[in-house]
């Protein structure tokens, strides 16, 4: 996974990533898919819909509300690090990528998105927790959904960096390009409460890169982004496992 012409690739650490966030933080993030989720109640209780409208808006407000509930899982689950034993352990980073997609296709497909993986000929082995890796990817693809445009498709991608030393595991966006004062942004530690969100993708204040960036650092590895043309790459690199793959 090379970096193309008029890309900017840089790792996300430093600043950001002091203390925890303040609770207005968690509220922004939280505040979308609970306007969401009562905006749809309300026009349910209106009863002025079909029943296929009914369905459909049904099915969304239970994938909302899952979302919702795996920002908080997270933000939960990284107060607790400091106090948890996590196993590393090898890992097919496509296997479990393509479990991910399978659990996502469905709230993609409510927001008329797919999701893909670009996957290798040849497996790879990585060093992580199955668990905070899962939720990782998790948190990306749920920002690229956010800001996924028209029918272009969300890609998680596998690769390798530093002579195969560093397996990357990244998701692709076609949303709003990411100006430069992004890096910037993000460098602002998030124990100010007066941190704004994240120039063009307002929905972001930077809370999933915060939980992320402490689940990479628990299983030794790194989150950082790809600024491209047409969107934005975050990706996650670990070390990939000696072990051999007879998988």
């Amino acid at each position: 996974m090379s970096v193309a012409k008029g890309e900017h690739e840089e790792y996300l650490e430093g600043p950001l990533f002091n203390g925890l966030p303040p609770l207005a933080i968690a509220a922004h993030e939280l505040k979308s898919p609970l306007a969401l989720v009562r905006q749809l109640s309300l026009m349910l209780e209106d009863g002025n819909v079909s029943a296929e409208d009914q369905k459909r808006m049904l099915r969304q407000i239970s994938l909302t509300s899952e979302r919702a509930l795996r920002l908080t899982s997270d933000l939960t689950k990284s107060v607790r690090l400091p106090d948890a034993l996590f196993t590393l352990e090898p890992i097919n980073p496509q296997q479990l990528c393509e479990d991910i997609i399978r659990e996502l296709a469905p709230l993609f497909s409510a927001h008329n998105r797919q999701v893909k993986l670009v996957s290798r000929r040849r497996s790879l082995l990585l060093v992580a927790n199955r668990d905070l890796l899962r939720r990782i990817i998790m948190n990306f693809s749920d920002n690229a959904l956010n800001y996924a445009e028209g029918n272009d498709c969300v890609e998680i991608k596998i690769g390798t960096h530093n002579a195969g030393k560093t397996i990357r595991l990244g998701v692709r966006d076609y949303g709003p390009a990411l100006s430069s004062d992004l890096f910037k942004s993000l460098r602002n530690k998030l124990v100010n409460v007066s941190s704004s969100p994240i120039h063009a993708r307002p929905q972001s204040s930077g809370l999933g890169l915060y939980i992320v960036s402490q689940f990479a650092d628990v299983m030794n590895g790194r989150i950082g982004v790809t600024r491209h043309r047409d969107g934005a790459t975050f990706y996650v690199d670990l070390q990939a496992s000696k072990q051999l793959n007879l998988l």
